[in-house]
């Protein structure tokens, strides 16, 4: 039905109809299961970056102290039913009101005392997330990102906002808003809650102090008032000591110990296709991470490019049929940091992959790269990590960013190209053929060994 209104209903005018439309759907779909969360307290985790990494150290730190939690994020769903974690198929962080309502049903089923659900900009905006009680907020950070969709950042941060006027609506929830004060957003969200808590490196009311950042994670002192916490994150990355503290400011809301605050933060070893190293052995590194924001590549080539003894090389792409306008700005942060830049498909979905690499490229081009020498667009990403992987040597870092935990590749049906401002049906005009980052990582490492 929906598939059939867009192809009727003129591109504009849908768009601004479609919330409605979601709207309804959401109310009689929570109406007919009777509100399965009605009697569960809900986190909702929003932000640019960071969002999946912070939702599981919730969740990790949730499950340690006792409580019995489900998870719903882009890489995976655990209803808390027993059977563990599956893979997030869907594509949709936040997923359609049916099957999220679906899920939410299992939820229920399984008893569970908390959610921990990962709540996208896109839901929010269309009302997705009606009816689900969030009794805590936490945002990340609120960067440019899915201009595509909402036009201006103005109606992106106000989308994410809607997070914190829910759960500030919500009297029989905490009415709690956890905010990352070094964001220039944050006294926005801040003021949708009756009790906001600030966390930040040098602002806040929760603040990290006496940093140390290693390979493989971070120690940090965590402290609030008179209340301090010794914080050890397996996370790698600075980056990973602002998500970690979001999760420390929601263990003082839900009143955890200091004990099961610190334990659940270092129970965490890892987090799937985020900073992950591919190791079969080789002389240099080869690093896995779904960074696909200019902010998160400034972010992770900061880490990540101090450390490298010889060169940086790094391969990725960005996404048809989403903000063409970051393209130029990966091109010019990848250029800058990175040795040798190879761009390549993320998911072209009915845009024509060239165009993409050459918008990417032109951004590297800015920064003194060369075609040829040390930028070069391989549109076939299997081809392109490859080439990456094979011209390393001993010292060198291969960095693979944007694919990160995803499991295929969208692509358009061969022999018809749209641009981007056709009216789009992802249902109707892609194809999905199967990718893996690390799979196909570690084939090419393990062929080179042998050789």
């Amino acid at each position: 039905m929906r598939s059939l209104v867009k192809k009727l209903v003129p591109h504009k005018l849908f768009r601004r109809i479609e919330p409605t439309g979601h709207l309804l759907e959401a109310v009689a779909e929570q109406m007919l299961a009777g509100f399965p969360l009605k009697n569960i307290k809900v986190i909702g985790v929003t932000g640019t970056d960071g969002k999946t990494t912070t939702s599981t150290l919730i969740t990790q730190m949730l499950r340690s102290s006792g409580k019995k939690v489900a998870m719903m994020t882009t890489i995976s769903l655990d209803l808390g039913d027993e059977s563990g974690e599956q893979a997030n198929t869907s594509r949709l962080t936040t997923m359609g009101s049916k099957q999220l309502v679906e899920n939410l049903k299992k939820v229920r089923d399984a008893e569970v005392d908390w959610l921990v659900l990962e709540v996208t900009s896109h839901a929010l905006a269309q009302n997705r997330v009606w009816g689900i009680p969030f009794s805590i907020a936490v945002m990340t950070n609120i960067n440019h990102e899915h201009l595509d969709y909402h036009g201006t950042f103005e109606h992106y941060r106000d989308s994410k906002k809607k997070l914190f006027t829910l759960a500030g609506d919500n009297k029989r929830g905490l009415q709690v808003g956890i905010v990352n004060t070094e964001d220039p957003s944050a006294d926005l969200f801040a003021a949708e809650v009756k009790n906001p808590l600030r966390y930040g490196r040098t602002s806040g009311d929760l603040r990290a102090s006496d940093i140390n950042l290693t390979s493989s994670g971070s120690t940090y002192m965590a402290t609030i008032g008179e209340d301090s916490y010794d914080i050890m994150c397996n996370l790698p990355g600075s980056f990973n000591v602002m998500n970690s503290l979001a999760a420390v400011a929601v263990g003082r809301a839900v009143g955890l110990t200091k004990q099961q605050i610190e334990d659940g933060i270092k129970r965490l070893k890892s987090v799937e296709g985020r900073m992950a190293r591919v190791d079969e052995g080789q002389s240099f590194e080869v690093i896995i991470d779904y960074a696909h924001t200019p902010d998160s590549f400034k972010k992770i080539f900061e880490e990540v490019a101090p450390t490298v003894k010889g060169k940086l090389i790094t391969v990725f792409g960005s996404a048809g049929r989403r903000d063409a306008q970051k393209r130029i700005a990966q091109g010019k942060i990848a250029g800058e940091y990175a040795d040798v830049v190879i761009v390549t498909e993320e998911d072209d979905r009915d845009i024509d992959g060239e165009s993409i690499l050459k918008q990417i490229a032109s951004g590297a081009e800015a920064t003194g790269k060369l075609t040829g020498k040390d930028l070069f667009m391989i549109h076939e990403r299997e081809l392109a990590l490859e080439t990456a992987i094979r011209q390393a040597r001993e010292g060198d870092v291969v960095l693979l960013l944007g694919k990160g935990h995803e499991k295929s590749i969208l692509t358009g049906i061969p022999g018809i190209v749209h641009t981007e401002d056709d009216n789009f049906d992802e249902a109707t005009m892609t194809v999905s053929r199967p990718y893996s980052e690390e799979k196909v990582a570690r084939t090419i490492l393990r062929s080179l060994k042998k050789n």
